[in-house]
């Protein structure tokens, strides 16, 4: 389940900024530089997200990380799933307060 979380908030962040850095993601989801890296190759392997190669300034190459319609699904998919988890999670609290 966990593996699924990290699928779903990397893909959230590829959604909101496709142009950001891996060291950037990675710290902002918590993540190593390896883990991040490992996650998006097999992100890209499942075809959820294709990396595309651009130069921001001659002598450094960046990447685009893009969703892929598929991934797209996927990411709805986990999205409703998280949500389902969390209204379970709230009414399970809500429950134990009432007690």
């Amino acid at each position: 389940m966990e593996d699924n979380l990290d699928q779903f908030e990397l893909m959230r962040k590829i959604k909101n900024n496709p142009e950001s850095s891996q060291r950037k993601m990675a710290e902002e989801l918590g993540f190593s530089l390896g883990k991040l890296n490992y996650c998006l190759k097999e992100l890209k392997q499942k075809g959820f997200v294709k990396i595309k190669n651009f130069r921001k300034n001659p002598k450094k190459l960046n990447y685009m990380y893009i969703l892929t319609p598929k991934g797209i699904a996927v990411k709805t998919k986990l999205t409703i799933n998280f949500m389902k988890r969390k209204m379970k999670e709230y009414d399970q609290l809500k429950s134990e307060l009432n007690k």
